[in-house]
């Protein structure tokens, strides 16, 4: 994945390069933020707007499994603006303007802040009125639905696609269930084996032999020693005839 945006191959990546990760998913205004110091502290960041691999590595994991402690701190860092450990209602909606502009040029009817608020809020029951803690989230079993809400737009519009109902029977389900980043992970992996099949050529499908020689014929080479000497071509007989049946094995 950095490789892939990484098109000058500096091994640092810019806004630019970021923000078209997995197609222009994330909105501008977070990746603004990733690059604004507040997850990072490169200098290169500082300096040049750049972020190093390890930076974009904390991204991606950050980024396909937002359930996780260490994911969900990255994410309420990046959308507290003033810092003050509280996400108020004006952050909020400073995000979601940019959703809800993507969403109009996808033809896409976008439901109102306030309706979208409420929506957030009966999902986090916050243990203050109007102020969403980095504890509540922590709480929240469907943090991830919260961040994707403000600035993915891929993963909001999926998330709108399933009921709210069968996101809450995945989270209370008893059996053992695989991470959102484990499923990435399986994810990319089967598409890395799918490219590698597609660009093999010898690869048509047919499966030979494991070894040419006859199974009938194994046997009695297993019996002759691993180094023996070699005879010269004419002389090695494979057959010894047995009456009129034929010839047969040795």
């Amino acid at each position: 994945k950095f490789w892939e945006l990484d098109t000058d191959h500096d091994l640092l990546i810019d806004p630019d390069d970021l923000a078209r990760h997995n197609d222009h998913a994330i909105s501008r205004k977070m990746v603004e933020r990733i690059f604004s110091g507040a997850v990072t502290r490169g200098k290169k960041v500082q300096k040049e707007g750049k972020i190093s691999y390890a930076d974009f590595v904390w991204f991606l994991i950050s980024e396909e499994d937002k359930k996780t402690p260490t994911s969900i701190e990255y994410w309420f860092r990046c959308m507290d603006l003033d810092g003050d450990g509280v996400l108020s209602m004006y952050e909020l909606e400073y995000f979601y303007e940019e959703q809800c502009r993507r969403l109009d040029n996808m033809a896409i009817e976008a439901l109102p802040f306030q309706d979208c608020l409420c929506q957030m809020l009966d999902l986090v029951q916050p243990e203050h009125e109007g102020k969403i803690t980095l504890h509540d989230l922590k709480k929240c079993k469907l943090a991830n639905v919260f961040f994707d809400t403000f600035f993915n737009i891929e993963k909001y519009l999926d998330q709108e696609q399933r009921e709210q109902v069968s996101l809450l029977r995945e989270t209370e389900s008893d059996g053992p269930e695989l991470s959102a980043w484990e499923k990435y992970a399986a994810e990319e992996y089967d598409i890395l084996v799918a490219e590698e099949a597609a660009g093999d050529p010898w690869n048509d499908g047919y499966e030979p032999e494991l070894s040419p020689v006859d199974p009938k014929l194994r046997p009695q080479l297993d019996t002759r020693p691993f180094l023996e000497a070699s005879s010269a071509l004419g002389t090695v007989d494979l057959y010894e005839y047995e009456g009129d049946d034929g010839p047969q094995l040795l």
